[in-house]
């Protein structure tokens, strides 16, 4: 059986960020789903190359001033043009560490990714207020379900 790949884009100021996107990536690597490779990264280490690799993604940003992060919108930036024509309808998920409620950022990239085109395929996870273990919980089960899915090509 082929590999699957899942790759994980983050970015992260106070370490929130990360600690979600560590629990999806725990979520990916769940002792039940195999034969999925998981490849998590900052947005500044992410390039078109990460893109054609993966067969899914989970993009996570905090909510910086109501929209995602510098560093998102500068993946996205960087990779829009290149990935033309190359994934379209790639399998999303995202996950928002708000301040507040992680609205602003989550439309923002829903908006980007459609214009790619990608496929958002399972429902976000979005914290507003402090970060919880029954966020983390959330995260780790959206990163089984993304994993999953692959592994059994369901997208």
């Amino acid at each position: 059986m082929s590999s699957k790949h899942l790759l994980i884009v983050y970015h992260t100021q106070t370490g929130n960020t990360r600690r979600m996107a560590q629990a999806v990536a725990r979520g990916a690597r769940h002792p039940d789903v195999h034969g999925v490779d998981v490849r998590l990264t900052s947005p500044f280490d992410a390039s078109l190359e990460d893109l054609l690799w993966a067969h899914g993604m989970v993009l996570g940003t905090p909510e910086n001033f109501g929209y995602m992060s510098g560093a998102m919108k500068d993946f996205f930036d960087r990779t829009y043009y290149p990935a033309q024509g190359k994934i379209e309808g790639l399998p999303v998920a995202m996950f928002v560490k708000g301040g507040n409620d992680g609205t602003g950022a989550l439309g923002a990239m829903r908006r980007i990714v459609k214009g790619y085109p990608l496929r958002e395929v399972q429902e976000p996870v979005v914290c507003g207020g402090p970060l919880t273990g029954e966020v983390l919980a959330r995260c780790e089960e959206l990163g089984t379900l993304m994993a999953a899915g692959l592994e059994l090509g369901m997208y």
